[in-house]
């Protein structure tokens, strides 16, 4: 069934105001397990927020207007997972980046849904 998608941004919208957002992975630091993946976006995530892994919902934050702009929907073949990130302030420029990052691998696969 489709729905109206103003309400899934609109409770989205609501979420990431009532958390703080934690950038514990800033652009230009390497992943703390794959030290040769280096950040170009500000990678983190809501506290007291809770996704599939067990930790925070994961945001990018980028250098624009700190709006949600779009989510990546992701699939970890490694992990045996799927959750979503949402993209908050980000730039055309830093939409592509974040979607690469979760395609150049054969074992993660995402897609980009803008607002």
């Amino acid at each position: 069934m489709i729905q109206n998608n103003s309400e899934f941004w609109d409770a989205l919208d609501e979420l990431v105001t009532n958390s703080e957002i934690v950038i514990d992975r800033p652009r230009g630091t390497a992943h703390p397990k794959y030290p040769n993946f280096i950040y170009r976006v500000d990678y983190g995530y809501l506290k007291d927020t809770s996704s599939m892994d067990g930790a925070g919902i994961d945001v990018w934050v980028g250098s624009s207007e700190k709006k949600i702009d779009a989510i990546m929907c992701i699939v970890d073949l490694i992990k045996k997972d799927s959750e979503i990130k949402i993209l908050i302030g980000c730039t055309e420029e830093e939409k592509a980046i974040v979607y690469e990052t979760h395609n150049e691998t054969q074992f993660m696969k995402g897609i980009l849904i803008r607002r």
